[in-house]
């Protein structure tokens, strides 16, 4: 639905006071010192072998000249193989001097850059250091692995095909040495309930994400040769190892009769205000000034003035009776209600409604909170970031091309690990006790407004600030009783709060498509929105109020007595590559 009528940027078929919007989850890493060299001499390369490959005869092209690297005996190293007479010309890289950036160690990190590659991505034999990495620190590790990635297809070995990475090997080596040496490690790995977007399961168009589900299910637990099936080959139990999360999140669209007569008042519609707020956000980008001069492939997207200006006019209109309204009483629904869950954030049963109690029960909404970032946290002491998921797809090197670092903060810090004193390194374990406390629900609630939020500016401009308390005490030790109790009762409180209120599918209670059809009949209630709709208003508050954090189990059951991904157009041996 989001992609049709694009010409009309501005406007979106999922009208947002209908629908909740699906939430999203990242991680990323900003960098300062040698290694973002590294980074700059990968992009000079694939900038060039793109240049040699397809461009090569092209003025509007130009080559790059990596500084540091303009020797002919270095030319190999970035694709310059410099034509005698070169269509475009050389601009060296970076446009300013190195001399005036940060070089040599700038922090306590010690980071290596990593690289998924090949002959048809880069114009280099194939490189898949990123998969190395992984399964190095995995292995290796003896207290835990962390796990954010968006996709978990990988092999324990040569007889999972067409899956070829051995990141699932590595997990099955370090849990069985571990089981055999009676000591406590977990692996823990949390992933999209519903990988590449969410949508009903059912529907033949899902069959590309059934069979995503389908070899991540094989690759974690239904086989022999499953994670789980290797580990129990060895005598040990994976249930013990092993643990799979997803995220969930809700809120309450505003949609109220206040509202609505508000933009009645200011001769607004939903529509006026949808496009208003796009013309704020994204006006620049989507009419961009025209390129160079004579660039017959150049366009002057430059917006109708008037028409741009009347938007806004009734955008801020319609802005300033809500403030007004607000200023007038006081009371009034907030636009959110998602910092409920969070720290602080109060009950959801103590929340204000401009309207009918029992018509507020329409607008509330629930939807995966879909996790895209791709980390890996080992021991408190290493971090694996970057663009790869773990799939072939982004670890052999000869699919697509990924960027990683791997990072080991040399400043070590007191903590504990399994109730015992442990240094730990410092960019480790506060990152991860940053991610456990916002899945907790044990961090402030975000600001849309993140222009005073250290943690959210570049590296060279702000330190991150870490909230300490009590809080950030109760995670320092990824392996305590307490802190585990806590992330399973929470998961399993959430996951059937999500189950009672709103049916949310995936669920452990479907084992085949029959159970599907029982447990969410089709077409009995809109998407996302509560499933009964006899549910007191007070009733919906009070179990909404039992929800923290955003931590659900994955259903490992699900589907698990049917045909996920039936062979036939969509998937075959030709199309297989697409989703592994």
């Amino acid at each position: 639905m989001d992609f049709q009528s694009v010409e009309d940027w501005q406007s979106n078929e999922v009208s947002k006071v209908d629908y909740g919007r699906m939430p999203w989850h990242d991680v990323a890493m900003g960098l300062q010192g040698d290694c973002v060299y590294d980074i700059a001499e990968h992009f000079v390369l694939r900038w060039n072998f793109i240049k040699r490959d397809k461009y090569k005869r092209s003025h509007d092209v130009d080559w790059l000249l990596m500084e540091g690297h303009t020797g002919e005996d270095e030319e190999d190293i970035i694709a310059v193989q410099r034509p005698k007479y070169p269509c475009g010309d050389y601009i060296q890289h970076p446009l300013t001097p190195l001399s005036t950036k940060p070089r040599g160690n700038v922090g306590t990190v010690r980071a290596q850059i990593v690289r998924s590659s090949d002959d048809w991505s880069s114009g280099i034999l194939n490189e898949h250091s990123i998969q190395n990495a992984y399964c190095e620190t995995i292995r290796n590790a003896q207290h835990y692995v962390y796990i954010e990635n968006q996709f978990f297809i990988t092999a324990t070995g040569d007889q999972q095909r067409p899956i070829f990475n051995t990141i699932g090997r590595a997990i099955v080596e370090a849990c069985v040495r571990a089981g055999k040496e009676g000591r406590k490690f977990r692996v823990i790995i949390v992933i999209p309930a519903i990988p590449g977007f969410a949508g009903d399961l059912r529907d033949n168009a899902a069959l590309g994400t059934r069979a995503i589900m389908d070899y991540q299910y094989k690759s974690i637990c239904r086989g022999e040769h499953s994670i789980f099936g290797q580990i129990e080959k060895e005598g040990i139990d994976p249930r013990e190892h092993v643990f799979v999360f997803a995220l969930r999140a809700y809120d309450r669209i505003n949609k109220t009769p206040v509202l609505e007569e508000l933009e009645k008042q200011a001769d607004v519609t939903y529509q006026d205000i949808q496009r208003g707020i796009a013309e704020t956000i994204m006006s620049e980008s989507v009419h961009p000034a025209v390129g160079k001069d004579g660039d017959d492939n150049e366009k002057d997207y430059a917006a109708d003035q008037s028409a741009k200006q009347e938007t806004l006019r009734k955008l801020q209109n319609f802005q300033d009776k809500v403030e007004q309204r607000k200023t007038d009483d006081g009371f009034h629904s907030k636009d959110s209600v998602a910092h409920c869950s969070m720290l602080n954030g109060g009950k959801m049963s103590n929340e204000n409604w401009e309207g009918d109690p029992e018509a507020e029960k329409t607008n509330f909404v629930q939807e995966e909170l879909y996790v895209h970032g791709k980390v890996c946290i080992v021991d408190d002491r290493t971090i694996i970031c970057g663009s790869a998921n773990i799939n072939d797809r982004s670890q052999l090197g000869s699919h697509d091309s990924e960027l990683a670092i791997v990072m080991e903060d040399q400043d070590l810090i007191d903590s504990q690990m399994n109730g015992q004193p442990y240094r730990a390194s410092r960019l480790a374990a506060t990152l991860r006790r940053q991610l456990w406390r916002e899945h907790l629900g044990l961090l402030r609630a975000q600001e849309y407004d993140a222009s005073g939020d250290p943690n959210a500016q570049p590296p060279d401009e702000s330190l991150n600030k870490i909230d300490e308390g009590p809080e950030n005490e109760f995670v320092m030790d990824p392996l305590s009783d307490g802190v585990w109790n806590t992330w399973t009762s929470q998961a399993s409180g959430n996951t059937e709060a999500y189950r009672m209120l709103f049916r949310a599918d995936p669920d452990d209670h479907i084992k085949t498509f029959e159970d599907y059809d029982n447990f969410r009949p089709r077409g009995t209630h809109k998407e996302g929105h509560l499933f009964d709709p006899f549910m007191p208003a007070k009733e919906v508050r009070e179990k909404l109020d039992l929800i923290k954090g955003h931590l659900v189990w994955l259903p490992l059951d699900f589907l698990r007595d049917a045909e996920m991904a039936e062979p036939g157009l969509a998937v075959n041996q030709i199309t297989e590559s697409i989703y592994t």
